[in-house]
């Protein structure tokens, strides 16, 4: 049996903030609240290594769905007080190896929360995972409640790396609206997931989840990355290495918030209007020189035996 959320509620806390905002070209903004057959990018572009690329237009867009060029039919920058809601699971590895690590963690994630949650409006989450996956806070707009569960994280165990990927995105954000984030912060070792690798990208694919990793390295770890990077990159986020420094987290966490605080929202209906199931690649390319554009590789089509929705 899949381990399941030991302590998630019954119902999850769902959106209701979502209202509507003045277009920007004549083009309604993607705030999508019903399921529809309309493709959601979130892109970042940058000029170097974090100069980010502000105020482009839609005309400054191409999108390609498996090399065909496709149409954009919802754009807006999702930058300052008028950005869609935010929803961020903060997935914490409180495994035997990341003890020693764990005080620099809370200190860097609780300033990541200060500065990323517009009050009232933006939803974190907290789950913590070794032998088990638990939630220890639900979905709350109180910084203070954020804050105690943080010190009431306690390591031990195995690490579930790959199921507390599903789960978060399965029995948490998939219920959500707006931008959902998951930020995971591992050594990056699964020593005893029920899912795969595979599985847990291809979720948060199929639910438009955004991942950012943090690879925390001690000195007496050995950790390994290359899961945490590649789910990072499938999923349109980033990873980060950091030692145990709080230094180092801090920069981290600020450039994952400054990722989220520069995102275009680009939405298409595909062109492809066969529900086979199968995956498609995504391109976004920018109508400028010496930028680079950051965004999820591809969805997996509705299946002619399953309910279609939003992507």
């Amino acid at each position: 049996m899949k381990v399941l959320l030991s302590s998630l509620m019954t119902g999850i806390l769902s959106l209701s903030l979502l209202s509507a905002q003045e277009p920007e070209e004549d083009l309604p903004k993607p705030l999508i609240t019903s399921r529809v057959d309309v493709v959601n990018v979130l892109a970042t572009v940058r000029k170097g290594d974090r100069e980010y690329v502000a105020n482009l237009s839609r005309h400054d867009f191409t999108v390609y769905e498996d090399g065909v060029p496709q149409e954009i039919e919802f754009f807006s920058y999702q930058a300052g007080e008028d950005a869609q809601p935010l929803t961020v699971v903060l997935a914490m590895d409180t495994s035997g190896s990341v003890k020693d690590k764990l005080e620099f963690e809370r200190m860097a994630a609780m300033e990541f929360f200060n500065g990323t949650l517009r009050p009232n409006t933006d939803l974190a989450a907290l789950v913590q995972f070794d032998s088990e996956i638990n939630l220890v806070q639900d979905f709350t707009f109180d910084l203070p409640v954020l804050e105690k569960a943080l010190g009431s994280v306690r390591a031990g165990g195995h690490t579930k790396l790959y199921d507390a990927i599903y789960l978060s995105v399965d029995e948490m954000l998939r219920h959500q609206f707006g931008r959902r984030v998951l930020v995971v912060l591992s050594d990056g070792r699964d020593t005893a997931s029920s899912y795969s690798r595979e599985e847990a990208i291809r979720k948060a694919q199929e639910e438009d989840v955004v991942i950012f990793g943090i690879g925390v390295e001690g000195p007496q770890s050995n950790p390994d990355f290359g899961a945490l990077e590649d789910m990072s990159k499938a999923t349109g986020g980033d990873f980060f290495k950091s030692k145990v420094q709080l230094a180092r987290l801090r920069d981290a966490f600020s450039r994952i918030n400054a990722e989220i605080k520069n995102q275009y929202s680009i939405g298409y209906v595909s062109s492809n209007t066969r529900n086979d199931g199968k995956f498609r690649e995504i391109e976004v390319k920018v109508r400028r020189g010496g930028v680079k554009v950051k965004h999820r590789e591809g969805y997996y089509a509705p299946s002619a035996f399953a309910d279609s929705g939003s992507q």
